[in-house]
C-alpha cells in the first residue's frame, strides 16, 4: 500500500517526539488519528498541520482505560476504514524520586500509562490489523535509552521501559501469522517537555550533577517514520536515537 492510503495512530501525540511524528507522518502522505489525554493540545497540533488538517483526526484518550482504548481503535476506522500503523509513544514518569520514598500511586501511574496502555493499544491494534483487508500492520514501541540502563531514581520508568522491549519482542513474533511486524525506537535525550529538565542539569550515576545535550524531536519523528515505511515483510526491531555526547554509553 501507498503511504497516501494508510492509516496511523499516535499516543501521546500532543507534545513532544508523539506531536512531531505525527505531523512527519502526515507530511509523508499518512492519514492520522491523533490521542492523548488533553484535547486541546491535539486540537493545536492538527490546526499545525494546516492544509494536511483535513487528513488529521484529534481522539482524547485515556490509554490506561481499556473502554477508552477501544474507542480510539472504532474512531480510527469509522473515520478511515482501518489501522496501518500504531505508535505506541504515550509515556509517564515521576522523575528524581528516591526509591524508597517512591509511592504505591506514582508506581501505579507510571505503569499503567507506560506498560498496561501499551499493551492495550497493542492488543486492539491485532484485533483490527489480522481481519482488515490487506491484512496487518506495524506497531512501534517508544521503548527510550531507559530501556537498556536506568538513571539513578528512576525505578517505575526504567522497569517499564524493560518491560516494552519484552512486550515489543513478544509481540513481534505473535504477530507473525497476522503480518503485523512491531519494532521499538528507543530514544535518548530528545528535547521534549519531559526531558527539557536535562538541560538545566540532572543527578549523574557518581552523585554529580550535569547538564546534558538534546536532540531536536524531528530527528526522531523521521526515524519513526522510515520504520513505518517499510514494506511488512521487513522490520525494524530496535533503534536507538540519540544525543551523540550524552553520557548513555557507559552509564554507570
Amino acid at each position: 500500500m501507498s503511504a497516501d492510503s494508510k492509516v496511523a495512530i499516535v499516543t501521546g501525540a500532543g507534545t513532544g517526539v508523539g506531536r512531531a511524528t505525527a505531523l512527519a507522518l502526515l507530511r509523508n502522505g499518512y492519514r492520522v488519528v491523533l490521542a492523548g489525554r488533553r484535547g486541546e493540545m491535539l486540537t493545536e497540533v492538527v490546526s499545525a498541520a494546516g492544509p494536511l488538517a483535513g487528513q488529521a483526526l484529534a481522539v482524547p484518550t485515556d490509554i490506561s482505560d481499556p473502554a477508552s482504548v477501544k474507542a480510539l481503535f472504532a474512531r480510527a476506522k469509522e473515520a478511515f476504514g482501518r489501522v496501518d500503523v500504531l505508535f505506541n509513544n504515550a509515556g509517564a514518569n515521576v522523575p528524581g524520586v528516591l526509591l524508597e520514598d517512591l509511592t504505591v500511586e506514582q508506581w501505579k501511574k507510571v505503569v499503567d500509562t507506560n506498560l498496561t496502555g501499551t499493551f492495550l493499544c497493542t492488543q486492539e491494534a491485532f484485533r483490527v490489523m489480522k481481519d482488515q483487508t490487506p491484512r496487518g500492520g506495524r506497531i512501534i514501541n517508544n521503548g527510550s535509552a531507559s530501556a537498556h540502563s536506568p538513571r539513578p531514581n528512576s525505578a517505575p520508568y526504567t522497569a517499564t521501559k524493560h518491560a516494552i522491549t519484552g512486550l515489543t519482542k513478544t509481540t513481534a513474533l505473535d504477530g507473525r501469522k497476522y503480518d503485523i511486524a512491531c519494532g521499538q525506537v528507543d530514544i535518548g535525550n530528545a528535547l521534549t517537555p519531559m526531558a527539557a529538565r536535562l538541560a538545566k542539569g540532572v543527578l549523574q550515576a557518581n552523585g554529580t550533577v550535569m547538564p546534558e545535550p538534546l536532540i531536536d524531536p524531528e530527528h526522531v519523528a523521521n526515524a519513526v517514520v522510515h520504520m513505518a515505511s517499510l514494506p511488512l515483510d521487513a522490520n525494524v526491531l530496535t533503534l536507538t536515537i540519540m544525543a551523540t555526547k550524552m553520557p548513555f554509553v557507559g552509564r554507570g
